[in-house]
């Protein structure tokens, strides 16, 4: 079975990069936004979807970055093959998430949420300079850290 999964690299002012801190099932995790491709969605509408959802955020979705081309499986749910598709994203208004200065800065909201959903998240910007594959948890973002700091 398969798990198709779509992220995206949004820049901010001096090329900071956008991540979402996480504390889902007991462990804690540091990725790039974005989430479940749902059935009937192109991936980058299923981007859209996510950015809205969990920024309330509008966004264009630009150039791809990286597909998936390892095997990799799910840290999630046993007997599921990740496909991650990657794209650039650009803010089509200002941020109005609450954005963090430390990672795992979570607030009085966002642990509200967590007692309901059993997960939380929250977001900061990394500067250009300190942003490496080494800032980021799972093994296919630490391979899209690489690619956008080589590259971009």
């Amino acid at each position: 079975m398969f798990n198709v999964r779509v992220y995206g690299i949004l820049l901010g002012e001096n090329k900071k990069v956008l991540v979402t801190d996480e504390f889902i099932r007991g462990d804690y995790y540091t990725k790039f936004p974005g989430g479940g491709l749902e059935f009937g969605e192109g991936t980058r509408d299923c981007l859209k979807r996510e950015f809205k959802e969990e920024m309330d955020l509008d966004v264009k979705i630009t150039d791809h970055i990286y597909t998936t081309d390892f095997f990799q499986m799910s840290a999630f749910s046993a007997g599921q093959q990740i496909i991650a598709v990657y794209y650039f994203a650009e803010a089509l208004e200002p941020i109005k998430a609450p954005l963090r200065t430390k990672p795992f800065d979570f607030d009085e909201r966002e642990l509200k949420i967590y007692e309901e959903k059993n997960e939380i998240e929250t977001f900061r910007f990394i500067d250009w300079d300190l942003f490496s594959e080494e800032i980021v948890t799972l093994p296919i973002d630490k391979v899209v850290a690489k690619i956008v700091k080589e590259n971009f």
